[in-house]
């Protein structure tokens, strides 16, 4: 029996224009979450992400409830359509879109966090500048013991903190020691090196000095038991109570984005479909290498979101 996974996008996903194509078809979204947001975080966060400009919509402290919100409205007309999931599970954050989806958070809970959180990251660099870089092609192990071998004889953090694909990884930390670390991946062999030219270092040591101010906020914020199966990236296993979405979300500021395990994990217990829910479909890829067996299907335009919601309300008649 098909087993339905949604999963949700994080940051890198969003383009100018995302969610418009929902609201040009539903336009009783715009009351129900666009405007509610706009009120909520004091800015024109829904003409944003239909127009833009790029340049605010790159602004970490907008792209992140932009993300966010176009995921929520995604999985709103995907309900109307009687399309539910079996699991869920995020990207880094794409856990804020997941958690609401299982009845864990609020929505507007959970943008509030969001947008904290963004301008949270945003000051990091101020205080100690950061990149990241992806590596395509090396073992886990052999990345790892060059960022510590990095760290070490710099003092300077870097880590791995994304496991992508089982070819993909991201490192990040401070910018001298990302730019060591590219220069010693290619000497061990890996295929490709890419800066990826983000303005924050997610999830690295160096959100260690927003991470009281972050936790503070989690602990006002109301949540409960998912009531429906959640599997976080940041530990690739499950979310089932209320403190344990509360600690995962406090866990991934600084923690390694675990998607590959997340992903087999999932397979594992017999999901056999995924629905990217929200901007891009950068998260389609990396599970169709991750579980080429798998039906993947992604949202992020009109005639996508058709053959998604065609594929799933079929198999579920």
């Amino acid at each position: 029996m098909t087993r339905t996974a949604f999963v949700f996008p994080g940051q890198g996903s969003q383009r100018v224009g995302m969610g418009r194509h929902l609201v040009e078809r539903w336009p009783d979204l715009v009351d129900r979450y666009y405007r509610p947001a706009d009120d909520l975080l004091g800015l024109p966060l829904s003409r944003l992400c239909w127009e833009g400009p790029e340049a605010c919509l790159q602004d970490t402290p907008v792209t992140q409830p932009a993300v966010f919100l176009t995921s929520l409205v995604t999985l709103d007309v995907l309900g109307r359509h009687g399309v539910r999931p079996d699991v869920v599970a995020g990207h880094s954050l794409g856990e804020y879109a997941a958690l609401v989806c299982a009845g864990a958070l609020d929505w507007q809970d959970a943008l509030a966090l969001v947008r904290l959180r963004g301008e949270l990251m945003a000051t990091v660099n101020d205080r100690a500048p950061g990149s990241m870089a992806a590596v395509i092609g090396l073992a886990p192990s052999t990345l790892e013991g060059i960022c510590a071998d990095i760290a070490a004889a710099t003092g300077l953090a870097v880590d791995v903190a994304n496991d992508n694909d089982p070819a993909q990884l991201v490192v990040s930390g401070r910018t001298e020691a990302v730019t060591e670390v590219m220069r010693q991946a290619r000497l061990a062999g890996a295929r490709r090196v890419v800066d990826l030219n983000v303005p924050v270092s997610f999830h690295s040591a160096l959100m260690d000095g927003i991470a009281a101010d972050f936790a503070e906020a989690l602990e006002e914020t109301a949540f409960r038991a998912p009531s429906v199966p959640v599997l976080s990236a940041a530990t690739a296993g499950p979310v089932t109570t209320a403190a344990e979405a509360a600690t995962v979300l406090r866990r991934q500021l600084t923690g390694r984005v675990r998607w590959t395990d997340t992903v087999r994990n999932l397979t594992a217990a017999g999901v056999d479909r995924f629905v990217e829910v929200g901007p891009g479909r950068v998260l389609g890829g990396l599970c169709r290498r991750i579980a080429p067996q798998a039906r993947v299907r992604t949202t992020d335009d009109a005639r996508r979101l058709d053959q998604a919601l065609g594929a799933v309300t079929a198999a579920v008649v």
